[in-house]
Order: C-alpha cells, then sequence, then structure tokens
C-alpha cells in the first residue's frame, strides 16, 4: 500500500469536516465531488448556493447536490463568526462592523469556522494568493501553543531503485515559508516536521539538521546557528531521535554516517532532513525532483492551531485530491486519531 492508498484509507475511516471557500472554481468542486462520492470527508462549501449549483450542473458532478453550503451573505449564519473575530482582533481596533465585512471573505469565514469548532480543516488557493491564504490563517488560527512559526515540508518520494530514504520517503524542511530561521525557529520547525514524518508518512522520525558541517568539522555561525537548534529541539523534545549539525551525506548514508559521526543513533538513517535556510530547502527538493525523478507531496503547512493548507493557482484536480487528503489526515493526527 502506497502512501495516498494508506492515507486515502485513514481519511475514509476518520471523515474529518473540511472547508473549501472556493467555491464556484471548476477544479475544486471536481475534487470535493470525488472526496465526497469517495467519503473521504464531510464536505462544507462557502458561497451562494445558486451560482454553486450552476456551476455542478455545469460541469456534469453527480455528488454534490446534498452537500453543505454556507453563504458569506448570511448574516444569521455568519453573525456569530463575525463576533468570534471582533473579539480575536480587538486589540488591533477591529470593531464588529468590521468583522461582519471579513467574514465575507471566503477565505475568513472557513477559518472562523474551524476556530469556532464548526469544521476541522481547509484547503484553499486555486483561485487566492498564498499570501492571502495564510493572512487569514494566521489572524485567525494562530500557530500552536509554544511554536511561533509556520513552516512547509515536503514528503519526497524517492525512485523504487533509490537505496536512500525510508520506505521510500525523506521528508524536507522547511522549503516553502521561512527564509532564515533562528535557532528557535529551526528547533520548532524541528518538532512540526517530526510530527508530519509521524502522521502523514507514517515514519518513525530520525531527524538531521543539516549544515555544511558534521559534528564542529567547520566553525562558523551558521554552524552555531544549527548547532544551538539541535539542543533546543532536545529541550523541546527530549524523546525525538535528532541529532546534528550534520552534512546531508553523512544524514542519509549509513558508511559516511558512520565515519563523520561514529555513535550517532541518526547518522546514516535519517528519514526527516531540516535545512538551515529556505533556500537550500527550496534548493534541493526541486533538484531532487528532477534529477532523481522523485515525487513531492507539499508543500504542508505546519505550526498552525489547526491544518490549512495552500494550493498551487496551477493546481490540478489530482493536486487538489491530494492536498485534502493530506490536510484531513493532518486534523486526524492532531487529534490522536
Amino acid at each position: 500500500m502506497n502512501l495516498f492508498q494508506r492515507l486515502t484509507v485513514k481519511a475514509k475511516e476518520n471523515p474529518q469536516r473540511l472547508v473549501l471557500p472556493e467555491s464556484t472554481e471548476p477544479r475544486t468542486l471536481q475534487a470535493a465531488d470525488y472526496i465526497v462520492a469517495h467519503e473521504l470527508a464531510d464536505v462544507c462549501l462557502i458561497g451562494n448556493r445558486q451560482e454553486i449549483m450552476a456551476e455542478v450542473d455545469k460541469l456534469g458532478l453527480i455528488h454534490l447536490k446534498d452537500v453543505k453550503v454556507f453563504d458569506p451573505e448570511d448574516l444569521t449564519f455568519t453573525e456569530k463568526y463575525a463576533e468570534l473575530f471582533a473579539e480575536l482582533r480587538k486589540k488591533k481596533g477591529i470593531t464588529i462592523d468590521d468583522a461582519r465585512k471579513t467574514v465575507k471573505d471566503p477565505l475568513y469565514l472557513g477559518c472562523l469556522m474551524i476556530k469556532a469548532g464548526d469544521a476541522d480543516c481547509m484547503v484553499a488557493g486555486a483561485l487566492s494568493p498564498t499570501s492571502h491564504v495564510l493572512r487569514a490563517a494566521f489572524q485567525v488560527l494562530k500557530t500552536k501553543p509554544g511554536i511561533s512559526v509556520v513552516s512547509g515540508a515536503f514528503i519526497m518520494l524517492l525512485p523504487e531503485n533509490c537505496k536512500y530514504g525510508d520506505q521510500g520517503m525523506l521528508i524536507f524542511a522547511d522549503c516553502a515559508v521561512v527564509p532564515d530561521p533562528t535557532s528557535e525557529e529551526l528547533a520548532q520547525i524541528a518538532v512540526e516536521t517530526a510530527k508530519t514524518t509521524k502522521n502523514i508518512a507514517g515514519l518513525d522520525p530520525v531527524v538531521a539538521m543539516l549544515s555544511f558541517s558534521t559534528y564542529g568539522s567547520a566553525s562558523h555561525e551558521r554552524v552555531d546557528k544549527v548547532r544551538n537548534a539541535t539542543e533546543l529541539v532536545r529541550q523541546l523534545d527530549p524523546t525525538l531521535n535528532v541529532d546534528g549539525e550534520m552534512q546531508s551525506d553523512a544524514a542519509i548514508v549509513p558508511e559516511i554516517g558512520a565515519k563523520k559521526a561514529p555513535g550517532s543513533k541518526v547518522a546514516g538513517h535519517a528519514n526527516t532532513l531540516i535545512f538551515p535556510s529556505l533556500e537550500t530547502g527550496n534548493i534541493a527538493y526541486k533538484l531532487v525532483q528532477r534529477l532523481a525523478g522523485a515525487g513531492a507531496v507539499g508543500p504542508i503547512l505546519q505550526g498552525l492551531a489547526a491544518p490549512v493548507n495552500d494550493l498551487s493557482r496551477g493546481a490540478t484536480v489530482d493536486d487538489i485530491i491530494n492536498t485534502i487528503i493530506v490536510t484531513c489526515n493532518q486534523a486526524i493526527g492532531e487529534k490522536g486519531l
């Protein structure tokens, strides 16, 4: 059973309440139709029901006729969310009138439904820039307690003939959000990525904190940052199998790991690679994707108080389906199911 087969089974066994705020977007509706048909989530659409159903009919979709639709123009529905947003943002000077305008934005309304406990997770971005999706999530949901940074992980699905990785996978982070994390932020990214490794990839996390140095083979403030971050990870989660600072070959190649970091339980066996900066993580995942022919699942957003994932505006229907399945599994994992 491959990654998405396993995640699909888990989503079906534990259906989550999924909000799709871009509900007249054709690819989103086609993905929603698939999700409903296969009973993978309890789908909630945000928008005008008449407009949505007109698009559903136009696309010839047959499974969305009875789907839940929430209209942001329906004051009897949105008032409690306006009150919630006004309370959340009162220190920023947001009034109830401001909030009533804000909840007409489907991205904000979707996040507020999650905040109020009326939904579990959200997927958006087929129509909206990443900055708009993240702004709504930051302002409403915020980050988890003890976490101050949101990051993006990729699950790299390695070719069958690749001898590295764990069950054909490696998890890379941060490849999408934080340009130059501090030691504290890097430690938080590592802890959250380990949860992605466990809850989404289904692996026991073995975390390598990457650098251009292994165990002091080079001296530089950037090496110090990674070394300090490694110690902070151990304080944040003493149970986590983590080591660093470590070069990438020492992290994944057993014979090199044994030479460069003798005695390390991580060296040569890492399945979760934490990069010291966004540029290194982003470059690495794209090179592995193109040169090795690896699949790249993500970015999976980490650190938010509830699962919200962003789509590329060029996403295909299959991309959206896969993102929904991953997001539902994040929600399942957060509940400990």
